[in-house]
This record gives C-alpha cells, sequence and structure tokens, in this order.
C-alpha cells in the first residue's frame, strides 16, 4: 500500500510540474492533458477558472512569459484512493503563493480536479 501511495503522489507531483513548465503552458493540448474535465481553480487573484478560461491564459504562453515559475515545500498525501493532495509554495518573479491542488486518477491518468493558490505576505 505505501509503494502505491508514493506512486500516486510521485505521478501527481510530476503533473503539477509539467504544468507549470512554460513549455507545457503555451501548448492548449499539453495543459488539457492534465486538466479534469471537471477543473476549478481559485486563482491568488481571487478569481474563479474552469477549464475553459484557464486556457484563454494558458494556451496563449503569455502565463509562462518572463522568468520561470520556482516551487518549494512540496508535499503530497493520498486522500483515497486515485485523489492526491499537493500543497507547496510557488514564487514567480517575487510574487509568492500558497497553493494546493487536488489530483484525481482517471482513465486517461492523473489530472488535476481543483486548485487553489493564495498570495503570502
Amino acid at each position: 500500500m505505501k509503494d502505491e501511495s508514493e506512486s500516486a503522489v510521485r505521478a501527481a507531483v510530476e503533473g503539477e510540474l509539467r504544468l507549470l513548465a512554460p513549455e507545457v503552458r503555451a501548448s492548449a493540448d499539453r495543459v488539457l492533458e492534465l486538466l479534469d474535465p471537471e477543473f476549478t481553480e481559485i486563482g491568488a487573484s481571487g478569481r474563479w477558472w474552469d477549464r475553459e478560461s484557464i486556457l484563454e491564459v494558458t494556451g496563449d504562453g503569455s502565463v509562462s512569459e518572463g522568468c520561470p515559475v520556482e516551487v518549494s515545500e512540496m508535499s503530497g498525501v493520498v486522500l483515497a484512493p486515485g485523489v492526491v493532495h499537493l500543497t507547496y509554495l510557488s514564487d514567480h518573479g517575487g510574487r509568492r503563493a500558497r497553493r494546493s491542488s487536488l489530483w484525481r486518477l482517471t482513465e486517461s491518468g492523473w489530472r488535476v480536479y481543483f486548485h487553489q493558490g493564495t498570495l503570502t505576505g
């Protein structure tokens, strides 16, 4: 069971890091591969996003312009079979946020179901 949990957390971490990669964020198709069909997000700005609206800012590459997103304090836990909760700190050009993502295993693999970012002081 521990190996399954470690594998699930590793898959979610890998997916999260791919979503932060500029080359992935520049491609709507690559982003869609990682978003659950029911994906929603509460952004650090407080804005509510869904799968379609998030593509408006990621698929054109504008989010990935400039400096890369730095990630620290990444940790994950299996909440139930096929559900992983990740938390981490992001820094994007000095804009720091605590982040939380729920990943779930689908027929198409691991996909992010929910994400929230909260700016830090």
